[in-house]
């Protein structure tokens, strides 16, 4: 399967980004946003898998060529994170997306601030049908969930000290409550990051394969 790293505008700029394609050359398209840790190869895997799945993947980079691989320096990046930058990135990758894309809507998904980045994504772009948030969290980002297009599948953890059961349901209500499509899950016994294979403090493959699942079952009922 074909996956590289691409240039795409960017208001005026440009960004880049790592994209995976099916065997099939397109399929539906999936915007995939990474964690605090920059564009790293888990996130790159991640996309690998999703077009293997039948999927085009696209990750931008949103830390534009910066990385961290230790809790401090990604937390310097996370609150550094320039949220009018990140607008144009995520409305750029959406574009950037299209031509690889075999379904008019496209896809958003993200973890832990790139949860939140999803979500925001699909508040900015009418093109985003469905969006699976896992545990998003971004004290900087605020979601307008009336300008959602497409239902919310919500990834959470019952052991996350950052995003506790209580911040999922109140993102599920505020989201409903803005008149939209939302579903929760809260994984019991796990803890943030749950998903992440490479996080092996945090990793649980139970909880991973099924919100795997949930997450493909999700894209494949709403990107028609």
């Amino acid at each position: 399967m074909p996956s590289k790293m691409i240039d795409f505008k960017s208001n005026g700029g440009t960004t880049q980004g790592y994209l995976a394609t099916p065997a099939s050359g397109k399929g539906p398209g999936l915007l995939v946003i990474q964690e605090w840790w920059g564009l790293v190869g888990h996130i790159k895997k991640v996309c690998d898998r999703f077009a293997a799945a039948g999927f085009s993947a696209l990750a931008p980079d949103m830390y534009h060529g910066k990385t961290a691989n230790e809790p401090d320096s990604a937390g310097k990046l996370f609150m550094a994170l320039n949220i009018a930058q990140a607008e144009k990135d995520l409305r750029g990758a959406a574009a950037a997306l299209v031509p690889y894309s075999s379904t008019q809507k496209i896809g958003a998904v993200g973890f832990c601030m790139g949860g939140q980045l999803a979500l925001f994504a699909a508040t900015l772009n009418p093109s985003v049908g469905a969006t699976v948030n896992f545990y998003g969290i971004h004290p900087n980002v605020k979601p307008d969930y009336s300008k959602l297009s497409g239902p919310v599948l919500g990834l959470f953890a019952e052991k996350d000290g950052f995003v506790t059961p209580q911040v999922a349901k109140d993102t599920d209500a505020a989201i409903k409550k803005a008149g939209k499509q939302s579903e929760i899950h809260i994984y019991p016994n796990v803890d943030h990051a749950f998903f992440n294979d490479e996080n092996t403090a945090a990793y649980n493959k139970a909880a991973a394969d099924d919100a795997w699942g949930r997450t493909l079952g999700h894209f494949r009922a709403h990107l028609k």
